[in-house]
């Protein structure tokens, strides 16, 4: 008996070491995004460089995450609401590595933009990547809570992204068509935009999964497809 609950207590612990390193996990992309729109905005190269440098710490919990997730796969047999989490707990951290990944080539846009005069004022950008941002929490949060409401809630921000991002694709043509010289600049903003909405896309994959985690309802379907 005593056995048993030694074990079943150790199984309760490896399920909350996953959970904490996905919370922490989130942190850092959450992180990477800031600065790496930080580094546009102000134009702090060096900052630029660290969140490259910093990806690799993103990548690294990413793949133990995973073996984790796998080896109580292998090992714990987990039923019902547990094999949902550990399952879907890979899932989520995949999103998060690829979150990582767009707030690096925002950093790597950003170091592009601050050597050249600055093409416009960056007003929307930063209005897309605080409410982007704001998506990524709320996704954790519903993950951390199983609040199905947050989940939905994140869901439903993700088309004022695809609208801001439509805006500013079309504000940064008539720049293009208006000045040649504009083109290089206009691109790379475009770029920053794009991976903006690809992380907002991801945040909502993340919801999704906490969606399936909670009910075992497969929502994916109502999203479209994240790259």
């Amino acid at each position: 008996m005593e056995e048993k609950r030694h074990t079943s207590l150790h199984y309760e612990m490896e399920l909350q070491e996953i959970k904490n390193s996905i919370i922490y996990l989130g942190a850092l992309t959450e992180k990477a995004i800031h600065f790496a729109m930080q580094s546009l905005t102000e134009r702090d190269t060096e900052l630029a460089k660290k969140v490259i440098a910093d990806d690799y710490e993103i990548d690294k919990m990413d793949k133990e995450i995973e073996e984790k997730c796998i080896t109580m796969l292998a090992l714990r047999q987990p039923t019902a609401i547990d094999l949902r989490f550990i399952t879907t707990s890979i899932k989520i951290t995949g999103h998060l590595e690829r979150i990582g990944d767009m707030a690096v080539n925002i950093a790597e846009k950003a170091i592009q933009l601050n050597e050249e005069p600055k093409l416009k004022s960056y007003i929307d950008l930063p209005h897309m990547s605080s409410i982007v941002e704001e998506m990524v929490v709320k996704s954790m949060d519903s993950l951390i809570k199983r609040d199905l409401q947050i989940a939905e809630n994140v869901r439903q921000i993700e088309q004022v992204v695809d609208d801001l991002n439509d805006q500013i694709f079309r504000e940064l043509l008539t720049f293009m068509m208006e000045d040649s010289k504009s083109i290089h600049r206009a691109l790379l903003i475009m770029h920053v935009s794009k991976n903006l909405e690809r992380i907002a896309d991801h945040a909502q994959g993340i919801a999704d999964m906490v969606t399936y985690m909670i009910t075992g309802e497969n929502v994916r379907h109502l999203s479209k497809e994240i790259s």
